[in-house]
């Protein structure tokens, strides 16, 4: 028998972004052909899909992997490198994406509603795109960029039409497979279903099915994690119509009144719009209850499951109740499925000891990402982009000082604040440095 998973992780990665190729036009009669380096192509993407035909984690408690395809690199002739291949997962409608620190990524609350928890990183661009009238022949490309990679938590928030709500050992397991094909594990103990269980009603005649879910049992303190606490109300938040069940039964722990005083509290606690959900009171196991308990529950409707008295009338009633939500809902619905994608990371300084300074984000590695940094020309570009960025500002606002060293990416320098007399003494060094120096006589006597 397949088991219920409503918690499971997922490890998502991203396609890689294929190179820019440096390459120029070498054909017959044709004099200093330019360059021609063309572009690589966009790493795949990992997507999330909410499907209604999926109904469980269960494919990711084994199989937790799920990477894209890497995009290709460019080449000569300016032909791009082609696009990897995106991953569309199904999961169930109503789950819920988070990192693993518990920040939430998404929520995939109805069919179609997709969510992108890796984004593939972009190509780089082959030398063609750098020509300029001050660069006739740029020898240097820009590398793909890394797709991202990262573990998230899903927890599922089952979707049910009825939900049925009440103490432990109530008679929640033996309700549901009484009036649908559901076979819960049904004991005399409390806190005998431990996950929930979802049951199918089919009522005679042209009743509308439904669906109603088992869930475990509440307490007191539910709200504050107690018992199975949230385990319990996360799954009663997405139901359309709440079923209070009470014991009316002689080792029922409450008083039946009680029983529905705590229970409204503790949906109340966790989620006050709860309280505004249809609801119908039931008194259970009244086979075994005397009158006077059961006449102090006040409750809508009378029921014992065992003896299958009542049951008839319950079903009859919560097809209507849930003929009329549906119908509500029909009027209101203007729903279009949801995408949501990443939001772009800004450039941000961190101090990893003193004197050392690293830059995140994907715009300031993608600054540096070219094929030659010992390229003068590829230089002056890092140099361009990291100025366009507000590099400087970035590390004055960290406290970086002149002769810290910054790293981005697997690029290291020292930094200099710009127009300072220590960052004109550099350029000085690194001048004099790359000229070629003078043989002394000694030398060229040799």
């Amino acid at each position: 028998m397949a088991v219920f998973i409503d918690r499971a992780q997922i490890h998502a990665r991203a396609g890689d972004g294929g190179a820019g190729a440096v390459s120029f036009r070498r054909e017959a009669h044709v004099a200093e052909g330019g360059p021609d380096g063309g572009d690589g192509g966009r790493g795949g993407d990992v997507w999330l899909v909410a499907d209604r035909n999926c109904a469980s984690l269960l494919g990711f408690k084994d199989h937790p992997h799920r990477a894209a395809g890497h995009g290709a690199h460019g080449s000569g002739k300016k032909r791009h490198g082609a696009r990897g291949n995106d991953v569309v997962v199904a999961v169930p409608v109503g789950t819920v994406v988070t990192t693993l620190e518990g920040a939430e990524v998404g929520y995939l609350a109805s069919h179609g509603d997709r969510l992108c928890v890796a984004e593939g990183g972009r190509g780089g661009h082959g030398n063609a795109r750098f020509l300029s009238n001050a660069r006739r022949a740029p020898s240097f490309a820009e590398q793909g960029e890394r797709g991202q990679e990262r573990w998230c938590n899903l927890e599922l928030k089952l979707a049910a039409d009825v939900a049925l709500v009440g103490f432990p050992n109530v008679g929640k397991s033996t309700l549901i497979s009484a009036i649908s094909a559901a076979k819960p594990k049904v004991a005399d103990y409390p806190f005998t279903t431990l996950e929930p269980h979802l049951g199918v009603v089919r009522p005679p005649g042209d009743g509308v099915e439904f669906v109603v879910a088992d869930i475990p049992g509440l307490i007191e303190g539910a709200a504050e994690g107690r018992g199975l606490g949230l385990e319990f109300l996360r799954h009663v938040e997405r139901a359309s119509i709440l079923l209070l069940l009470l014991d009316c039964s002689p080792l029922a722990p409450e008083p039946p009144q009680r029983q529905l005083e705590i229970l409204r509290a503790e949906l109340g606690a966790y989620l006050p719009e709860l309280l505004e959900r249809p609801s119908v009171v039931v008194a259970s196991k009244i086979d075994i209850a005397d009158a006077a308990t059961v006449a102090e529950a006040a409750a809508e409707l009378e029921i014992s499951a065992v003896t299958r008295r009542g049951l008839d009338t319950l079903v009859g009633a919560l097809a209507q109740l849930v003929a009329s939500v549906r119908a509500v809902e029909a009027e209101t619905d203007d729903y279009e499925p949801v995408v949501h994608r990443p939001i772009p990371v800004e450039v941000e300084v961190v101090a990893t000891r003193p004197g050392a300074f690293e830059v995140v984000g994907r715009a300031a590695t993608r600054a540096v990402g070219l094929s030659d940094l010992s390229n003068a020309e590829a230089m002056d570009e890092v140099l361009r982009r990291l100025e366009r960025l507000g590099l400087d500002r970035l590390l004055k606002r960290a406290g970086a000082r002149d002769g810290d060293e910054v790293t981005i990416g697997g690029f290291s320098f020292t930094w200099f604040r710009a127009g300072s007399a220590a960052a004109i003494d550099a350029e000085a060094e690194a001048r004099d440095a790359s000229r070629p120096r003078r043989r002394t006589k000694a030398e060229r006597g040799k």
